[in-house]
């Protein structure tokens, strides 16, 4: 399964999905290509510039959704 890149400060999530067995990294400008998706706080869409770098991997906004639901999204696109 590809890793998902979690935004510093989304603590929470990343456990979460740590122990439902997902691989996660922490989201920077050098994430790695088997990234398959990124969760992000939903504040700044374009987060640390990155727009650009990520256009090929789903994206998904946490804001306003509890760890629960991330990880079903996440599944949705890493199936």
């Amino acid at each position: 399964m590809k890793a998902v890149a979690v935004e510093p400060g989304l603590t929470p999530i990343k456990e979460y999905l740590q122990r439902q067995g997902c691989q996660v990294v922490d989201m920077s400008s050098h994430m790695e290509p088997s990234v398959g998706a990124v969760v992000i706080t939903g504040l700044d869409k374009n987060v640390m510039g990155m727009q650009s770098a990520i256009q090929q991997v789903p994206v998904i906004s946490a804001d306003g959704l509890s760890p629960e639901a991330v990880y079903d999204r996440v599944k949705d696109y890493l199936r």
